[in-house]
């Protein structure tokens, strides 16, 4: 699927609230950077912050309330990178959009990468002989020549490429997210694209894998009338690409679990009452100091409190604690 019209440039980049960084390489936005309590009360959705919340309700606390600062990782940067690159390369005509071309371009990024979050320089502090920066940028090579065996850019011409958007369902709560790349056929069909650096999840996990390419879907349903003809995902860790023809049934379910979703996220900012979500995943996570699984005590809510009426449910007995509680989307 291609389309005839150029992307534009030049495009301002959006400051986003509520997008963090992940381990799929989308680009860190401001409220990454931060650090110390905020003070505000959520007032969007994004598809990380929602996966957040599923995961466990204190991790979306802690970043989207208290917006606890988290160290870089090597793995979330160099999907920061990549992204940057292939991004830039359909700067190019067609014909130059080859895997050289699109190597050449890693340095550079990596330079206006480290000149824009100058923290990330702390990832190779101690790496004297540059060894670890070494292996780290031949990694995003390989990752990079990786999307020409499985998408061939020379034949694509990109609608919107990091393409921030929102939208504001009847309810008065508001989507938003970056669409890492929105293709459009000369005959209207609308393609989505998200690149992944890691690895493509095992078909029983695919549901999961989708929430954030049908929670895009949605949006851009809701703001254009359109439903995407195709969402695909492009997993440059093992190769593969997973895609999904959504229909309108699929996103009015996606909107019904994500309105549940924000209510039970209302009721625990109202009351304060964020429960821990013990998994495997709390190994990765920067704030076992400060979460009472790992013995640590939560800094003092910023928000003022509302008591809950006896007999109501807890954020993580509402069915939306988990994201294996809250059913396929």
């Amino acid at each position: 699927m291609s389309t005839s019209q150029p992307p534009p440039e030049g495009r301002p980049q959006p400051v986003l609230e509520d997008v963090p960084t992940a381990a799929d390489g989308h680009p860190s936005p401001p409220e990454a950077q931060r650090s110390g309590p905020d003070g505000r009360p959520p007032g969007s959705l994004s598809p990380s912050r929602a996966s957040d919340f599923m995961q466990c309700p204190l991790l979306y606390r802690f970043r989207v309330i208290d917006r606890l600062p988290e160290k870089p990782s090597e793995a979330a940067t160099r999907g920061t990178l990549v992204h940057a690159v292939l991004e830039r390369l359909f700067d190019a005509p067609a014909v130059e959009r080859t895997p050289p071309r699109a190597k050449a371009l890693i340095p550079g990024q990596w330079d206006r990468l480290l000149e824009s979050r100058p923290e990330l320089g702390e990832l190779f502090a101690e790496d004297a002989d540059g060894e670890r920066l070494s292996r780290w940028m031949t990694e995003a090579e390989q990752l990079v020549e990786r999307w020409f065996s499985l998408e061939d850019p020379t034949r694509l011409e990109p609608a919107e490429r990091e393409m921030f958007v929102e939208t504001e369902l009847e309810s008065g709560l508001r989507l938003r997210g970056v669409i890492d790349r929105v293709d459009v056929a000369p005959t209207g069909e609308v393609r989505i694209v998200d690149y992944k650096t890691g690895k493509a999840p095992r078909p029983e996990y695919s549901e999961g894998a989708l929430f954030q390419m049908k929670f895009y879907a949605l949006v851009v349903w809701r703001l254009k009338g359109v439903v995407p003809r195709r969402l695909q995902l492009v997993y440059l860790g093992s190769g593969e690409v997973l895609t999904y023809d959504p229909v309108v049934a699929d996103l009015e379910r996606v909107e019904r679990k994500l309105l549940a979703l924000w209510d039970a996220i209302m009721r625990a900012t109202e009351t304060g009452d964020w429960r821990p979500r013990p998994t495997k995943l709390c190994g990765w996570c920067d704030h076992q100091s400060v979460c009472p699984e790992f013995g640590g005590t939560p800094p003092p809510y910023p928000l003022p409190l509302v008591p809950r009426p006896s007999g109501e449910r807890r954020p993580d007995e509402s069915g939306m604690g988990g994201q294996g509680r809250m059913g396929p989307v």
